[in-house]
């Protein structure tokens, strides 16, 4: 007879690891502030695969701080698997030798740092995923053992609000919790009565009052005074060329000034165009200040948001038909479930990026920057699941010139992935290039694969100031080259366009100038944006929006 085996070796380790912490935890599951450091070498053991709330807004920080506190001598060589590093404090757990190895999603503020820590081996990289492949591999080979989390407020039994950004922590939670890990929240306040219950208590561990409130990044929120005329004329040329064209409803924007600009000229060079009702009317987007004029004009009819955006909370509640508001009166945003919605409900993702090479692949991690990709792969890929028709969607499928080699007679919708970027990007450095800095990354971090944001085949539209490269019109690869080439400007990279290729591919309207849109450039200035500083967005909000202290200009 075999010997019987063990089948709950997970929660028997838990359990020793709190019963260690217990001295710790009083009623309510609540941690004194000062006990944190000592919790935490309780629960964590050398090599855990552990989880901060990095996000791309709130921020576990002062659990992260804490963390880089501890016994170096106890604690060590940690798999650290989160969102997003935007914090120093996340990257000085890797100096400090308690983290060695990350799976992230975004860098944000640290990119610069990351690509020095992977040079100088001061990290070892897992891979830069997308946001629902590393919520995915939470649930699969990835799950933390122990993870540090941040909530609004807890009550007397150690439920959490989370309230407006609530973001990344029901996908943290759960995979955690249900795989017999440890919880951890610092909140700001603790209270008798929650507005809402976002994660139960039985779910959580401990909860600490933090000596402050945590940190938000207000990520998406751009001041329409560093709108410049270059954006305007981009904006002008997706706004014609590509909105218009396609009848543009669901959509995501990304991180930027041009769909700021968009956003902005809606109001204005949108309703020229008449497309008040026939675009951008269901979008998958943080609550971005530069929404705001369209919203009150009428424009959109739903925004699901990924997180919140710090100083819009009042004018979200305040616009319910809009937004997803509980009956709290608050929003509750989800990453999650936003970015599963932007991978197969949307039609049209358009953002920026770093680089670009001549058979349409785009990256933001450079040699010298891995900012991660957060979820632009997720929205800006053909995702091949989608089984429902649109009016968009199947016409940029029918464009596809060779999809009978691939499946036939048999018809399929394509989403419209739109990239956005300046012929030349800051400091002067080209965006397009023959060959992407990812190359050199893979190389220094050891990878099996060049960090690719978006792959080439996914990307259907370039938007430069030079005009747009329909690539959903090419019908090989060097149709493709010779389009990105055409719009490519004074980069070494675009000097290489043959004119006469051009005239030809301009004349089939594969490449669209703005004379070729019957666009005026000497139009493309800041009276096209319907607010033009961050004090006309308060006044378009009815006072409403709170801007942070730092874009308060007046």
């Amino acid at each position: 007879m075999t010997k019987q085996k063990k089948w709950n070796n997970l929660a028997s380790d838990t359990a020793e690891r709190m019963a260690q912490a217990s001295q710790f935890i009083g009623s309510g599951k609540q941690v004194k502030a000062e006990d944190t450091v000592a919790l935490l070498e309780a629960v964590i053991r050398p090599r855990d695969l552990v989880n901060i709330e990095g996000n791309n807004q709130k921020q576990a920080d002062f659990l992260a701080e804490s963390l880089l506190k501890v016994d170096k001598s106890k604690i060590y060589d940690l798999h650290m698997v989160q969102s997003a590093v935007p914090l120093a404090s996340h990257l000085d757990l890797f100096e400090a030798g308690i983290a060695k190895k990350l799976d992230f999603a975004f860098g944000g503020p640290q990119s610069g740092r990351v690509a020095e820590f992977i040079k100088e081996g001061k990290l070892e990289l897992g891979a830069i995923h997308t946001y629902l492949e590393l919520f995915g591999r939470y649930f699969l080979d990835l799950t933390p053992k122990v993870s540090l989390i941040c909530a609004y407020k807890a009550d007397r039994e150690g439920n959490l609000y989370t309230g407006f950004n609530t973001e990344d922590t029901p996908a943290i939670v759960e995979a955690t919790k249900f795989r017999n890990g440890i919880v951890i929240a610092q909140v700001n306040e603790i209270v008798d009565k929650l507005p809402r219950v976002d994660i139960p208590a039985d779910w959580i561990d401990a909860v600490i009052e933090s000596p402050q409130p945590f940190f938000i990044e207000p990520l998406f929120t751009r001041d329409p005074a560093l709108i410049k005329e270059s954006h305007i004329l981009q904006a002008m040329l997706a706004l014609k060329g590509i909105y218009a064209e396609y009848g543009v409803r669901s959509m995501n924007h990304g991180i930027g000034f041009l769909t700021s600009a968009i956003e902005l000229m809606l109001p204005t060079y949108g309703e020229e165009l008449g497309l008040k009702g026939k675009c951008c009317t269901h979008m998958i987007l943080n609550p971005h200040p530069t929404m705001i004029p369209a919203i009150e004009e009428g424009w959109v009819d739903t925004i699901h948001c990924f997180g919140g955006e710090l100083g819009m909370e009042k004018y979200v509640a305040e616009r319910s038909d809009v937004f997803f508001v509980g009956p709290d009166g608050s929003l509750r945003s989800n990453r999650a479930f936003a970015q599963t919605a932007g991978h197969y409900a949307i039609d049209m993702f358009i953002g920026g990026t770093l680089q670009m090479d001549p058979y349409g692949n785009s990256s933001t991690a450079t040699a010298n920057r891995v900012a991660g990709f957060g979820g632009a792969p997720n929205m800006g890929c053909d995702a091949k699941g989608r089984r429902h028709p649109s009016d968009t969607w199947l016409k940029c499928g029918q464009e596809q010139p060779n999809l009978e080699e691939v499946i036939g007679k048999m018809p399929r919708g394509k989403r419209l992935v739109v990239q956005g970027c300046e012929t030349f990007g800051e400091g002067l450095a080209p965006s397009f290039v023959e060959e992407l800095d990812a190359w050199k990354l893979a190389q220094n971090a050891g990878l099996d694969l060049p960090p690719v944001m978006i792959y080439g085949d996914d990307v259907t539209h370039v938007v430069t100031e030079e005009g747009i490269a329909y690539l959903s019109r090419c019908k090989d690869l060097e149709t493709r080259t010779a389009a990105m080439r055409a719009v490519a400007g004074f980069t070494e990279f675009g000097l290489k366009a043959d004119p006469d290729q051009t005239r030809r591919l301009r004349d089939a309207k594969i490449v669209m100038t703005p004379e070729d849109l019957g666009i005026n450039r000497d139009r493309a200035n800041r009276d096209m944006l319907a607010a033009k500083n961050m004090q006309e967005l308060v006044t378009w909000s009815g006072g409403l929006y709170e801007p942070p202290a730092r874009f308060r200009n007046w």
